[in-house]
């Protein structure tokens, strides 16, 4: 296989979202971005330590979308081998890493929305009749990456084609872009390597093949509204 989870997790340092890899001796250690500078973090040993650190905001309000980009500060994460790295990784960004390689690999099947709401039962049934203007504004604040979502936008509005909101900078669908860093409007545009006091690093981008059970509900939601 021309690409795995081995082989990504070894090329350190890197930035994965909101946080920064690198290796100090034979440990790797992780931290938020923000933090690579600070002495003062409360040091973890364990990659099951980022399913408590990934759980709450600074503000301690829970994060139920665990791609937004509200990841806790103050914390550093030192583990020995690259197995503990990847289950820290997976507990801080469910299944991120998976999709990743199924991408690179050529395997990554992507769903269009509306083939997303089709399928929708009970409830969510309704969810279906949300219009293409709806969704233009609804996908651009809630997939934002600046208060919204971290992920790389793959899939499309419909079976056509269509972009999935017309509202949302063109980085936003672009793998390339460190979506920490990518511009929040259509038409500003500077690249976005993540970027430390030291260095120009790698970025693993947070990728999204389809769209997710909070962006179905937001859905529902618009279309009740009325």
């Amino acid at each position: 296989m021309e690409h795995s989870v081995e082989q990504v997790i070894e090329t350190v340092p890197f930035c994965f979202g909101q946080i920064l890899v690198r290796k100090t001796g034979d440990d790797f250690v992780l931290c938020h971005r923000n933090d690579e500078a600070h002495d003062d973090l409360e040091i973890f040993q364990g990659p099951e330590d980022a399913i408590e650190i990934a759980r709450y905001d600074d503000a301690g309000n829970f994060r139920a979308l665990k791609t937004a980009p509200n990841l806790r500060h103050g914390w550093r994460i030192e583990l020995r081998t690259s197995d503990g790295l990847k289950r820290a990784l997976d507990h801080f960004y469910p299944g991120r890493l998976a999709i990743f390689i199924a991408w690179k690999t050529g395997r990554l099947r992507t769903t269009p929305l509306r083939e997303t709401l089709g399928r929708q039962s009970g409830m969510y049934r309704i969810a279906a009749r949300i219009s293409d203007s709806q969704i233009d504004n609804l996908v651009a604040d809630f997939c934002r990456s600046k208060d919204g979502c971290l992920r790389t936008i793959l899939w499309d509005r419909d079976q056509r084609g269509a972009i999935a909101s017309t509202r949302l900078p063109k980085e936003k669908f672009d793998p390339t872009w460190d979506q920490v860093q990518a511009p929040a409007e259509p038409g500003a545009s500077t690249f976005a390597n993540a970027t430390t006091d030291r260095a120009i690093l790698a970025t693993i981008p947070l990728l999204c093949q389809e769209p997710c059970n909070l962006l179905v509900a937001a859905c529902r939601k618009v279309v009740k509204s009325e």
